[in-house]
């Protein structure tokens, strides 16, 4: 038993962003669990979400969630059998299966989970990762490669990345579509592991955004692909489209033979729509698919992705570090942004 201690923590109630502080609470180690230092949480839009605008759902009986799902940490103690040992860099896994379960959670699945019970550390039902020592099940850490050091914190989306070319894959696989070119639409986190992770299928890979300047054509460059600020009007094998933005996803649909949805629209305001870009789809055995989370086996993907990745370019990926007693700070956006992580230690 690791025993009772109090530990600093990032600590909010979802819609309530002037209730946004540091406190200490409780943190009960257990000898059957991974115990974990927190070093570095990554911030995304789902955690902006929840502060401002109430999105996500507190532990059962409460109000207060500790805050963020990209982890970073080293591990404190392991029971025996665990993959992990003491020393070990890790990231926690996001998702917990139902306890019903459903189908897709009977078979380790969880993120297919079909009937929406499952939960999600610092999203839905359970705490986060933003507190200064953590414990998961030993099922739920996934060990990183030492030298990735704080790149590290990219895991969870690298993750998401690794799941969306894997259904990629398997929709050109079976469309017998040999991909050359790939198009990712948004160089935000996402989408700049997403051409990173599409150059190391060796790939031609265009990635839109509307900066014309800053870190992230740089980025783009750097990796050997090229940058637009428009959607190109040529054929592409396979997108991954992160913007969410819908004229995008149209115009996106139009050009590809298999599109990834990896991004959410978050506006409910009927568009126009073009009936003949459905005409497209089923006349061109198009595919085109959601996805969201990832499985134990996309983490892993996604881990050796960075571990095989240029450290400068990744240290490039991480443009702000704000401290945990400061970590409001990190959900003011600045123009010159790609991850900003807090700094928990």
């Amino acid at each position: 038993m690791d025993g009772t201690r109090r530990v600093r923590a990032a600590q909010v109630v979802p819609g309530c962003p002037e209730r946004a502080r540091v406190v200490d609470v409780e943190f009960v180690g257990r000898a059957d669990e991974v115990v974990v230092d927190g070093l570095l949480v990554g911030v995304c839009g789902t955690d902006t979400e929840i502060v401002r605008d109430g999105f996500g759902e507190p532990p059962p009986g409460r109000e207060e969630l500790v805050l963020f799902h990209e982890s970073l940490g080293r591990v404190v103690s392991a029971p025996a059998d665990a993959d992990v040992r003491a020393g070990d860099l890790v990231v926690g896994v996001v998702r917990r299966p139902d306890p019903a379960p459903c189908p897709a959670c009977a078979a380790g699945a969880w993120d297919y989970c079909r009937n929406g019970r499952y939960l999600e550390r610092g999203i839905k039902g359970l705490d986060g990762y933003g507190a200064r020592r953590w414990s998961v099940p030993p099922g739920f850490a996934v060990r990183l490669d030492p030298a990735l050091g704080d790149a590290g914190v990219l895991a969870e989306p690298a993750s998401v990345v690794a799941k969306a070319w894997a259904r990629g894959r398997r929709a050109w696989e079976e469309a017998h579509v040999a991909p050359r070119t790939a198009l990712v639409t948004g160089a935000g986190p996402i989408g700049l592991l997403a051409a990173l992770l599409g150059v190391r299928l060796g790939l031609e890979v265009h990635v839109v955004d509307r900066v014309a300047d800053g870190p992230k054509p740089d980025l783009v460059r750097a990796l050997g692909a090229h940058y637009h600020r428009e959607v190109p009007d040529v054929a592409v094998d396979v997108a991954v489209e992160c913007t969410g933005a819908p004229s995008v996803i149209w115009s996106v649909v139009r050009r590809s033979s298999v599109l990834v949805l990896a991004g959410l629209t978050g506006t409910h305001d009927p568009l126009p729509l073009d009936p003949a870009v459905f005409d497209g789809v089923v006349l061109g055995n198009k595919a085109v698919l959601g996805t969201v989370n990832a499985g134990l086996a996309d983490y892993r993907a996604g881990a050796a992705a960075l571990a095989e990745a240029d450290r400068s370019w990744l240290a490039g990926l991480i443009t702000r570090r704000v401290p945990l007693e400061r970590f409001t700070d990190a959900f003011e956006r600045r123009d010159d942004d790609v991850k900003v992580v807090v700094d928990l230690a």
